[in-house]
């Protein structure tokens, strides 16, 4: 069922389905490289000490703020990709899980949406 409260035949895509599968990739490749960017900056310019970016992440109450808010969402897209993916039997979909938390939250759901509108 679409949000209009039309209906639509399963296994059929909608006009524009294609360009926003594709809007999803780039949002997902580039969701995967702008964020690295920085993090690989910071490496540079830091060493590749992993405890001190989590310390970096801590440095005050605004960036604790967001690495909780992302953490959290990235554990809801997470339970319900398990979810989804049991109840559609698609094993294949829970492939974006490691992008989430070995990229990001960027990075996971674009690639996630974008792979779930794939044709089955």
């Amino acid at each position: 069922m679409t949000f209009g409260g039309g209906r639509r035949r399963a296994g059929r895509r909608g006009r524009g389905d294609g360009a926003v599968r594709l809007t999803y990739l780039a949002l997902a490749i580039w969701g995967a490289i702008h964020p690295m960017w920085y993090f690989v900056a910071w490496f540079r310019r830091n060493g590749w000490d992993v405890v001190g970016m989590f310390e970096a992440w801590h440095a005050n109450a605004a960036t604790s703020g967001l690495v909780w808010d992302l953490t959290i969402a990235a554990i809801a897209l997470t339970v319900w990709i398990v979810a989804e993916s049991v109840r559609r039997r698609d094993w294949v979909g829970l492939a974006p899980i490691p992008a989430i938390f070995g990229i990001g939250l960027s990075c996971g759901l674009p690639l996630y949406l974008f792979m779930r509108m794939r044709r089955r």
